[in-house]
């Protein structure tokens, strides 16, 4: 697999972040006109709204993973979303290696809360968010059809 180091959004990822989230989700789902809007403009959706995203990037400079750190300022948390491991370096570790990045950076940016809506169906992801400390709460207000989990973090 190789040394892989974490760098955060530049442009040239874009096509990576649409490549690496559409993979994984229209394998076990459908995009959705929500996941369409982030992809489509991750700037004006996440970016510039406070949000950061976390690239896991190869010896050979190419992104084989990504996540993203979304503000939601109206409730005062961040939703970590959009997390996605191309499938050769999935069962590796760099699911982990961008929790991580994005937890310490919400640490060191003074976040409080942190929450994320998933499917049970994706056990190895959900195994993951609760190793990283994220507990199971009662679904509010799901920005997918697909979710049918909701998990927080305090931070």
């Amino acid at each position: 697999m190789g040394e892989l180091r974490i760098e955060l959004y530049q442009p040239a990822y874009l096509k990576d972040f649409v490549r690496l989230n559409s993979e994984w989700i229209t394998t076990f789902f459908h995009l959705e006109s929500s996941d369409q809007a982030v992809l489509n403009d991750p700037k004006e959706y996440i970016l510039n709204k406070g949000g950061q995203i976390f690239f896991a990037v190869n010896e050979a400079g190419r992104a084989v993973g990504c996540c993203a750190l979304i503000a939601h300022p109206q409730q005062n948390k961040y939703e970590l979303a959009k997390m996605a491991v191309a499938p050769r370096y999935q069962g590796n570790g760099v699911g982990r290696l961008l929790g991580e990045a994005v937890l310490a950076y919400a640490r060191g940016n003074g976040y409080k809360k942190i929450f994320l809506e998933g499917n049970t169906k994706m056990e190895a992801s959900i195994a993951l968010y609760r190793n990283l400390g994220f507990v199971q709460v009662p679904i509010r207000k799901a920005s997918y059809s697909r979710c049918n989990i909701m998990m927080e973090l305090d931070l």
